[in-house]
């Protein structure tokens, strides 16, 4: 975008900014803007939320199933196999990725890479990027005023879309093998439908909720379960749930298995696997003790890790690393940024 390198080059002559920090380029933006910053010799932080620089659809997913055709340099499996759904769109999302690739702008022109968690900066570093410019910053996750006993928790639950990559018919494999358990699902989503038809007489689904009836929800929850089968780049909903005060289990994959630290917040099992979610779920539902040892040290881990402080220091580190700042830490003020 011609017209989008033009703008970010007079806001940089304009105020000069110490550095940039990107977020998704694409669709409007492009990288040509790095360009720009280059050119200009500011430095730029990009934050990775997602597997856009590996996966022209950015979720290393396709029909319901992870896909990782298209890392290393082999986007056009995204047209042959139509991840869109449209053969144009497919089509140019692959030409897109892999323009931008060929074209050497982010890694030419980024000076540091921020992903949420280890395991997408590993996806990093196998697509071809340098370890070395790679630095975590995980998501930051609110604390709550209030926090549960979750030895008093009224059901499972599970927050989140309901859609494919979320797992969400494998916690209702699990539920009719715990008929005596009560377990709500709160969300909306293309299978929404097809998930209310199927679910069993212990399931309720309670919708989309506002984010103060979300907070209620998982007020009165015993543990919160992640059944997700995709690569969550993450995991907020996991670490929302520890914030409250809840043990969660989730899929041992991705993200999630670094927030959820089985044995200790929670427990892990394999994504599908219904019979193991099951035991895992009556192993809690049966011993609200255990529930309140975790789920107090998932909220102690919420505190450490995922706080605002926690955050704000990892990116001023960053910030520090960028601009070859090493040996002297940077106070707060004492950057100008461009969004």
């Amino acid at each position: 975008s011609r017209t989008a390198k033009c703008d970010v080059r007079a806001v940089l002559r304009d105020q000069q900014p110490d550095l940039v920090h990107v977020h998704n380029l694409f669709p409007l933006i492009s990288p040509s803007v790095l360009e720009a910053c280059a050119e200009a010799g500011v430095p730029v932080v990009m934050r990775c939320p997602n597997y856009r620089l590996e996966c022209p659809t950015g979720v290393l997913m396709r029909r319901g199933k992870v896909c990782t055709r298209c890392s290393g340099g082999k986007e056009y499996w995204c047209a042959l196999t139509n991840c869109r759904g449209s053969i144009v769109e497919s089509a140019a999302f692959a030409a897109r990725n892999t323009l931008a690739r060929m074209s050497g702008l982010f890694k030419d022109c980024v000076n540091v890479f921020v992903p949420p968690s280890e395991f997408v900066k590993g996806r990093l570093v196998a697509a071809g990027f340098p370890a070395d410019r790679i630095r975590v910053v995980p998501n930051v996750v609110p604390l709550p005023s209030r926090c549960t006993n979750p030895a008093d928790g009224k059901y499972v639950a599970l927050a989140g879309r309901l859609s494919d990559e979320k797992g969400i018919e494998t916690l209702l494999q699990a539920a009719r093998r715990l008929p005596n358990v009560p377990i709500r699902i709160a969300g909306e989503g293309p299978l929404g439908e097809i998930l209310r038809s199927v679910a069993p007489s212990n399931v309720t689904f309670v919708g989309q909720l506002t984010r103060v009836a979300l907070s209620e929800f998982y007020l009165n929850a015993r543990m919160c379960v992640v059944p997700s089968r995709w690569y969550e780049a993450f995991g907020l909903v996991a670490a929302e749930a520890m914030s409250y005060g809840l043990p969660v289990i989730s899929t041992n994959m991705a993200g999630l298995a670094e927030i959820v630290d089985d044995g200790t917040t929670g427990f892990h099992f394999m994504p599908g696997d219904a019979a193991s979610l099951a035991a895992r779920i009556d192993r809690l539902w049966g011993d609200p003790k255990l529930c309140t040892t975790m789920g107090m040290a998932g909220r102690r881990k919420v505190e450490r890790e995922y706080s605002e402080q926690s955050y704000y220091a990892r990116l001023m580190g960053v910030y520090a690393f960028a601009l070859d700042a090493k040996t002297a830490p940077v106070a707060a003020g004492e950057i100008a940024i461009s969004a």
